[in-house]
């Protein structure tokens, strides 16, 4: 039976890293940067636009989409990009056994019933801990950086989905990776997808 899993997480978490280990361990196909490479191609715009735009709000603030540009139809470009996430997400868990990181993916798939909902977190120091040590974040505090990644995170997904992003009853479970571990978050995920 397909079995597909989506990874929410704050940044710097280790969600990504899971995901993959996760697909690997399942022997899954795994979507993070291959899905914004699908919705380039759909939409016609560029990787590094759907990268940021298809994550993160324009700004920090909660305002952030009310001033953007509207076409006749009253859709922004923000707006187009979700459209083509959706329709991409939407065939790839149409046509596989897959993991799917972020994009909204726990809320496009909400309503099948082969999805395991994920969501991973961890404390402000080992977060900035692992940044500092995968990206080498010196232009500015790492904390200051999670902040505002996680804020703009935040915004995107209520604007989307009119949810509270990393709000437990969204997902099926949530885990603390700096508490428990990479690899105990992947054993646990992999053990339950096994019961979907």
């Amino acid at each position: 039976m397909k079995k597909i899993i989506t990874i929410s997480r704050e940044f710097g978490s280790g969600g990504r890293t899971i995901g993959r280990m996760v697909a690997e361990k399942l022997g899954m196909s795994f979507y993070d940067k291959e899905l914004i490479e699908k919705v380039a191609e759909e939409s016609g715009l560029s990787k590094k636009y759907i990268e940021e735009g298809g994550e993160y709000a324009p700004s920090k603030s909660r305002f952030a989409y009310s001033f953007i540009g509207r076409n006749i139809d009253g859709m922004s470009l923000d707006d187009y990009i979700f459209m083509a996430q959706r329709k991409v997400i939407l065939e790839i868990a149409e046509k596989e056994s897959c993991v799917i990181v972020g994009r909204c993916a726990d809320y496009i798939l909400r309503n099948r019933d082969d999805v395991l909902n994920v969501f991973i977190h961890s404390d402000m120091e080992k977060r900035a801990e692992r940044i500092v040590k995968l990206y080498g974040e010196t232009d500015k505090s790492p904390e200051k950086r999670l902040k505002e990644k996680d804020k703009k995170r935040s915004i995107n997904y209520k604007y989307c989905t009119d949810r509270v992003w990393g709000m437990s009853q969204n997902y099926h479970i949530s885990l603390n990776s700096g508490a428990i571990g990479l690899d105990t978050c992947v054993d646990i995920i992999a053990d339950l997808a096994k019961k979907l």
